[in-house]
């Protein structure tokens, strides 16, 4: 059972994604960490994130096991991944590495933004994230600020109108719910009610 679970920052789709890998006893991946990974190995090495050579090349050595969670969940990651997930070649060199995950046996959960229309397009499953935009900006604001990380709300809202312009207008894979996919709006839903609506999803969706 493959379950893609797409839609923008902030939205819930990654808590989601990961109650429905532990109600199911599958396996999990947050492909947003990649390109948050892919853009800090590229911030590391000097290089500019537009640097379509320096962003491959560090796309291509990315490893799994060697994230640093704490390094890729700052608001300046969340920035240089929008850079980077926006360049084909970039997505082309982890294009494999997300299939390879979604077809280990069992199945799995897999959280992005193209996961639906274009990682597994043929998932059985397919929720689209989502909530109003400035509810996703202080559910950010509000994390990045227990995390002791300083930011305003009204730049955190910029930055996350910034950062959904930029994955729906770019040219190579575009962030938008797949043609299949069950919409889930979070604006108004707590935790449990939202992980209670996608697991409802994937029963009605599930194969028999």
């Amino acid at each position: 059972m493959i379950i893609a679970v797409d839609g923008p920052l902030a939205s819930g789709k990654g808590t989601i994604a990961k109650a429905l890998a532990q109600h199911y006893g599958i396996a999990h991946l947050d492909t947003g960490s990649l390109y948050r990974a892919t853009g800090v190995a590229v911030m590391d090495a000097g290089a500019d994130p537009l640097d379509e050579d320096a962003a491959e090349a560090a796309a291509r050595s990315l490893d799994l096991d060697a994230i640093d969670e704490t390094r890729i969940r700052t608001a300046e990651a969340g920035l240089i991944a929008s850079k980077v997930a926006a360049q084909p070649r970039v997505r082309q060199a982890l294009l494999e590495l997300q299939r390879a995950f979604a077809s280990r046996p069992g199945g799995a959960v897999l959280d992005g933004r193209d996961i639906g229309t274009v990682i597994c397009p043929d998932a059985p499953v397919k929720i689209y994230v989502t909530a109003d935009a400035e509810i996703r900006a202080r559910r950010r604001w509000k994390e990045l600020e227990a995390k002791g990380q300083t930011i305003s709300f009204e730049d955190m809202l910029a930055q996350t109108l910034e950062r959904d312009a930029r994955d729906t207008q770019r040219a190579d894979s575009p962030m938008r719910p797949a043609d299949d996919a069950v919409l889930l709006d979070t604006s108004s839903l707590s935790i449990d009610a939202a992980v209670a609506a996608a697991i409802e999803i994937v029963e009605n969706r599930r194969p028999a």
